[in-house]
């Protein structure tokens, strides 16, 4: 077999899919079944080239080590899943947040600070569109005091994440009020590149966090986002993740998830509002 460089490229035994696999599921909570071999083998050769192996047992003794621990497994995470994202994706819950959420909570809570979390953030078109959409009610509707966390187990993406640019293909859906009100054109015109403006992007604060580990948060939150994750674990996995997710959330507190996503048959003290739209009882 040739990799893409026209080089002899290793085959994935059944065995070593195996070990992968179980170490991505004790490491990411991910499930990677025979189904997925073709997939794994081919996103964990370019791995191997990248860092000059000859083989999958010399990268998984890699992974295994300290150092593999924490420079590369965040690559393998983006080696087993897919970094779809965008700006205001599934506008609906912006339009609850805005509509009907802020309103409620600040009447129970005059004066205080409302705080939101992004797990699961990729490269900040998710928080950056939450810190739109609290920026905008604060400017237009009523004073917000607002914190917004945004957590990935990726430091590469975290850091293309706090940079805040954006390439002008991908802020077709924010819409052209608050593209005029938070977003900076690049100088060089030529280079179409847009940024996040300042103010904007201080609201968020990026942190790095595998949601296998412990969650080392202070404060609960009011509202969290976990949108189109729980996608890649098993029934197991979501239901652990998701009780954590409501160890952190405060009473009367919001859980969005994604539109693919189901907490159909978990019993967690969870009351559905709308769809992907729960209330921390």
């Amino acid at each position: 077999m040739y990799d893409a460089n026209g080089q002899t490229a290793p085959l994935m035994t059944d065995k070593e899919l195996k070990q992968f696999s179980e170490f991505i599921y004790s490491e990411l909570g991910i499930k990677i079944t025979q189904t997925k071999k073709t997939m794994l083998q081919a996103r964990l050769q370019r791995r191997l080239r990248t860092l000059n192996m000859r083989s999958y047992g010399q990268y998984l003794e890699y992974l295994q080590s300290l150092k593999g621990l924490e420079v590369e497994l965040p690559q393998m995470v983006d080696a087993v899943t897919t970094n779809t994202t965008s700006f205001f994706r599934e506008p609906k819950h912006f339009e609850y947040l805005s509509q009907i959420i802020l309103p409620q909570w600040q009447k129970k809570h005059p004066g205080q600070t409302f705080a939101v979390w992004n797990a699961g953030c990729s490269s900040g078109e998710e928080p950056y569109t939450t810190a739109m959409t609290l920026m905008d009610y604060h400017q237009r509707v009523s004073p917000l005091r607002f914190t917004i966390v945004a957590t990935d187990i990726s430091t590469d993406i975290l850091k293309k994440a706090a940079r805040a640019v954006y390439e002008d293909e991908k802020i077709g859906t924010i819409p052209v009020e608050f593209r005029r009100k938070y977003l900076l054109r690049s100088k060089d015109r030529s280079r179409r590149m847009v940024r996040i403006i300042p103010e904007l992007r201080d609201t968020v604060s990026f942190r790095r966090l595998n949601f296998m580990d412990d969650f080392q948060f202070r404060e609960k939150m009011d509202l969290i986002f976990c949108r189109n994750v729980m996608i890649y674990f098993d029934k197991k996995t979501q239901n652990e993740l998701v009780q954590k997710f409501c160890n952190h959330l405060e009473p009367g507190g919001y859980l969005f998830i994604g539109h693919s996503e189901s907490l159909a048959g978990t019993d967690l003290p969870l009351k559905q509002l709308a769809p992907a739209t729960y209330m921390r009882l």
